[in-house]
């Protein structure tokens, strides 16, 4: 569910922001509860530059400040059970964290997937079931699966489908690996120990989100973005000229093609992509 405002002021006229009935509240009140401070890291703003100091992410700056959350992304503590207890707002990413509280006292943060809420009993391992938040080797997992938090390499942690709304789905298994259907089409094999976990990552509200004003964008760390074609021939390709016009090709201000220009390194193999996204 999203919520729009009444346009009592410019900006709400537009504002369209998600509900977040997932999160785990005070008793009592709508405010959310506040994150476990032993997991959290300081985080250190770049403004888009790297150890040199130049910008290489343009258009990045200023921003409220936030603290990292770490995610256990390897969900590694096998074959002990762990209790929900609470699901919170994470400014690092797009989806929710659930907090998890195991039997031998640990605490740790995982990707909230859609339908657990606090109370719930998760686990990760061979002994796990086949529910939301459980996680377990790729080669355990029923065929036709929905799942996120997809290992690359076995033990390094979740790389695949963590993002807000995205699930894979566990297609087929052979000669060690498994083949996986990703959100955006592609068709790929993983080894089959790689770890997953099961169902679809939360907040799939996020898309339909509209900031509804510039000072918004301000707050969450993006600059203003200026159009090339506005721009000067000394500053962008598409710079200059009479009048308005958009007879240009595609190009970034370092004249390379955009829009369909594949910049995948030649170097990287290709031999566990099945279908590739692009191709229908």
């Amino acid at each position: 569910m999203v919520r729009k405002f009444k346009p009592v002021t410019p900006s709400l006229r537009k504002l369209v922001l998600p509900e977040n009935n997932q999160l785990t509240r005070k008793e009592g009140s709508r405010a959310t509860i506040k994150p476990l401070k032993s997991l959290l890291l300081k985080k250190r703003k770049t403004n888009g530059r790297n150890h040199h100091g130049h910008i290489t992410c343009r258009h990045r700056g200023g921003g409220h400040k936030r603290f990292y959350r770490v995610i256990d992304f390897k969900r590694d503590k096998h074959d002990i059970e762990a209790k929900v207890n609470s699901i919170e707002y994470d400014p690092g990413r797009s989806a929710f964290i659930a907090l998890l509280h195991y039997l031998d006292g640990e605490k740790r943060y995982i990707i909230a997937p859609e339908g657990l809420k606090a109370g719930d009993r998760v686990m990760s391992g061979l002994k796990a079931n086949f529910k939301p938040g459980c996680a377990m080797p790729l080669k355990a997992m029923p065929i036709g699966s929905v799942v996120h938090n997809i290992e690359l390499n076995a033990g390094r942690g979740g790389k695949f489908v963590r993002s807000a709304g995205l699930s894979a789905q566990l297609a087929a298994r052979s000669n060690g690996y498994a083949s996986l259907k990703m959100p955006s089409g592609e068709m790929r094999m993983v080894k089959e120990t790689c770890m997953a976990t099961f169902g679809v990552v939360s907040n799939s509200e996020w898309s339909l989100r509209v900031e509804g004003k510039a000072g918004r964008m301000r707050w969450r760390g993006f600059r203003p973005t200026v159009r090339g074609t506005a721009m000067n021939p000394v500053d962008h390709p598409h710079g200059g000229g009479e009048g308005r016009h958009n007879g240009y090709i595609p190009q970034t201000p370092w004249a390379k093609p955009t829009k369909g220009y594949k910049t995948r390194k030649p170097s990287k193999s290709k031999k566990l992509i099945i279908k590739d996204r692009r191709k229908k």
